[in-house]
């Protein structure tokens, strides 16, 4: 890695100069069952900025994927603010695209179909929905499966088409939930890149849900780390590696350092996370057959 080629201060002042698009202010969201309560998320304040690529990683039960569906406007929140250029999110809007880890498509539609849904949802005409869908169905490299149906198509395919239906109404930002998380592992590197060349070359901020620690690394600017019970920022990194970034990268001593600290944040507080685990019941005999020669 060259290390004069990159400054990682350099490139982070120049984000936090950018204004901030979306700004969660002590965002708390309970939920309440009879005469308990629960709290997914806790007081967060957040700040993210025009264009940057942020991950949301943390346990199971965090509030990762709760965080993104108040973001969209599909759940709503206990307390607090989150606002969207100063404004606040009271709803789904198509200023906030989303993808979700299952394929969301209409399965009676075809691809074209499935990407026109957005702007005619917002008035356009067929004819330039038609244009819309099929600009961005050449960005994503589809363009010979056009009048395919879903069924037909593979799943990193399907997940292109997904990613081109929220970008066609042209968000100002993309939330993605696990989206790369039912794909093989070759799949899901290639559409890490391709999400990657997207990012560089439009006009969008996103905003990224990850289990995988390799994956928020190699994609993120920052990774907000998120604790469980109640779901809180942990801890937010800087992401301090060059751009473009490659598999290969992921073999230097700067990004095992990041893998490391991102591990211990994710996977620290696991053994509290569920005290059921702790005292697991002896499993009784059921079979005659023997694991040992």
């Amino acid at each position: 890695m060259n290390s004069i080629e990159f400054n990682a201060k350099t490139y982070f002042d120049a984000i936090y100069a950018r204004p901030v698009i979306l700004e969660a202010k002590k965002l708390t969201q309970s939920f309440k069952h009879g005469k308990t309560e629960r709290t997914i998320l806790n007081q967060l304040d957040l700040k993210i900025h025009k264009r940057e690529f942020i991950c949301v990683i943390g346990p199971s039960g965090c509030g990762k994927s709760t965080f993104s569906r108040i973001v969209a406007g599909l759940d709503p929140y206990s307390s607090g603010e989150l606002l969207v250029d100063g404004q606040a999110i009271e709803g789904p809007s198509p200023e906030r695209g989303m993808v979700f880890q299952g394929y969301t498509l209409f399965p009676w539609k075809t691809v074209k179909e499935n990407v026109m849904f957005g702007p005619l949802m917002k008035g356009a005409s067929n004819a330039s929905a038609e244009s819309s869908a099929r600009e961005w169905i050449d960005i994503i490299g589809l363009e010979k499966y056009q009048d395919q149906y879903p069924h037909q198509l593979s799943g990193g395919m399907k997940q292109r088409v997904a990613i081109a239906r929220a970008l066609v109404n042209e968000p100002k930002i993309l939330l993605m939930d696990e989206p790369f998380g039912a794909l093989d592992p070759h799949t899901r590197q290639k559409m890490q890149k391709h999400l990657m060349d997207l990012w560089q070359n439009i006009d969008i901020t996103i905003i990224f849900v990850t289990h995988d620690m390799d994956e928020a690394i190699l994609l993120a600017d920052r990774i907000v780390a998120l604790k469980a019970n109640p779901g809180e920022i942990k801890e937010i990194i800087e992401v301090d590696l060059p751009r473009p970034r490659n598999p290969e990268l992921m073999l230097t001593p700067e990004f095992k350092r990041l893998r490391e600290r991102v591990d211990f944040l994710v996977h620290a507080q696991e053994d509290e996370l569920d005290p059921a685990l702790e005292n697991l019941p002896k499993i009784p005999r059921m079979t005659q057959v023997s694991t040992h020669k």
